[in-house]
């Protein structure tokens, strides 16, 4: 397929002469940059509706820890890009779509997600360097273009928005946008080892197909609690959507975490439904006492924890 099809046919950024030869606004040895959020998982991973051939749709949870790409034009070479072969190929594809060559300089990259654990690590990182390519080029940063990328090299989280949103990871849809009205203080934990999501596909899916109603019941409550601003809804909502993941790929530490959640003062769990990520969603900042005493019950289950802010409110 050209790859001009991946991204609507014909209808494209006009270009000015500048861009169609490579040149950019940028003056030589001046970097440009582009930065990407990553997830702390999902406030929902589910079916879209209950059905005989559901679709995983993900509200994923936007963390502010981020991935970061830079190029400085200058007379070197492009060196590789150090973030591996799906980077790369968004370069590639990006380069291709826009009939432009890459200038001379050199690429560096820097991420604070951690790979294989649910925190959308590959997805911030093409992200990151698709916005660091249209800064490169001086053009708007058009979400379709991303889009038609990310769907010709992976299953996706919505990283690319600014916002939550209801989005089809498998198809690269989104369904609803859902604002920056909701925001969270979390304590989180990640439990030992990787899930490959393309192995467990099936697995998901056929678990959606026996709890359909139930997911349905809890995503029409989580898109109740964002449609009225209610960090609670919304919190009672992901630890349904939680517990229903437990049924399929569970967390150790999840039984554990929920009966103490009142404790704590957590207005719910959350989790990255196919990752390691486990933890609590707490209305407001958390204080020094606080911490001092979560961090000694995750250090009791044999976990460092971590604290970050979660959403946007």
């Amino acid at each position: 397929m050209p790859v001009g099809l991946l991204f609507g046919g014909p209808d494209r950024t006009v270009l000015t002469p500048a861009q169609e030869s490579g040149e950019t606004r940028q003056q030589p040895g001046r970097t440009v940059s582009g930065v990407c959020h990553g997830t702390l998982g999902e406030l929902y991973q589910g079916p879209l509706r209950a059905g005989a051939e559901p679709d995983i749709a993900v509200v994923s949870f936007p963390v502010d820890h981020h991935s970061w790409v830079h190029f400085t034009p200058g007379a070197d070479a492009p060196n590789r890009l150090p973030l591996g072969e799906k980077s790369a190929t968004a370069t590639r594809l990006f380069l291709e779509h826009f009939g432009l060559p890459l200038p001379p300089g050199r690429w560096s990259a820097h991420s604070d997600l951690r790979v294989g654990v649910g925190m959308a690590s590959s997805t911030a990182d093409i992200v990151a360097t698709l916005r660091c390519l249209f800064r490169l080029f001086a053009l708007p940063y058009n979400t379709d273009v991303v889009l038609g990328i990310l769907a010709a090299i992976e299953r996706a989280d919505s990283v690319f928005l600014n916002e939550f949103a209801l989005y089809l990871s498998g198809r690269h849809r989104v369904i609803r946008r859902l604002g920056t009205d909701i925001g969270f203080h979390t304590a989180y934990i990640t439990e030992p080892g990787t899930v490959d999501t393309a192995a467990v596909t099936g697995l998901l899916l056929k678990h959606y197909r026996r709890h359909g109603e139930e997911y349905e019941r809890c995503l029409t409550d989580l898109l109740k609690g964002f449609a009225s601003g209610d960090p609670a809804a919304v919190a009672r909502a992901a630890t349904a959507s939680a517990t229903l993941s437990q049924n399929v790929l569970p967390k150790a530490t999840f039984d554990s975490m929920l009966a103490h959640r009142e404790r704590f003062g957590a207005e719910g769990v959350f989790v990255a439904h196919t990752g390691c990520l486990i933890g609590y969603l707490f209305p407001t900042r958390l204080d020094a006492d606080l911490k001092s005493d979560l961090s000694a019950y995750f250090h009791s289950l044999g976990h460092q924890c971590s604290f970050a802010q979660g959403g946007y409110g």
